[in-house]
């Protein structure tokens, strides 16, 4: 069972405050709240607004992830795939959207446009050392494993 945790939001969207569509889903839709259908272009992006304003306990970002049918089917994705909300922004959460396809989409105003996924996080401390522990691995980077 997964700990709930209590987050505090302030809507200004007039749509459904974001929810879960099954128990075990990990991220809830995030809609665009717009004046006007916005005709996003191939290649094109904008930062669509949600009309939401959460303040997140320390410990824990919101990201933004790209909606998988949007993604599979019209090419919209998330630019910054994933987006981070820190703790401390009271900012309107926004959305970079991109269009990969070859074709015009048009984003209606309620529309589902990405999905956000609250997470804890850690925090790192660095220290600095002349030499790191020996893996198999080693430096292998991009593609060293093979792709089978």
């Amino acid at each position: 069972m997964t700990e709930n945790i209590r987050i505090k939001i302030i809507n200004k969207s007039g749509h459904a405050l974001p929810s879960y569509e099954t128990t075990a889903s990990a991220g809830m839709d995030l809609r665009a709240h717009i004046d006007a259908p916005i005709v996003l272009q191939p290649l094109e992006r904008i930062i669509v607004k949600t009309g939401l304003f959460i303040e997140l306990p320390v410990g824990y970002e919101a990201q933004v992830r790209p909606r998988s049918g949007l993604a599979a089917k019209k090419g919209i994705t998330v630019a910054n795939a994933p987006g981070t909300i820190d703790a401390d922004y009271r900012g309107e959460i926004g959305v970079i959207l991109i269009n990969l396809s070859k074709e015009a989409y048009t984003i209606e105003n309620g529309e589902r446009v990405a999905q956000m996924v609250i997470a804890k996080h850690e925090r790192a401390l660095w220290e600095e050392v002349s030499e790191l522990s020996q893996t198999s691995r080693g430096a292998g980077g991009f593609g060293s494993t093979g792709v089978k």
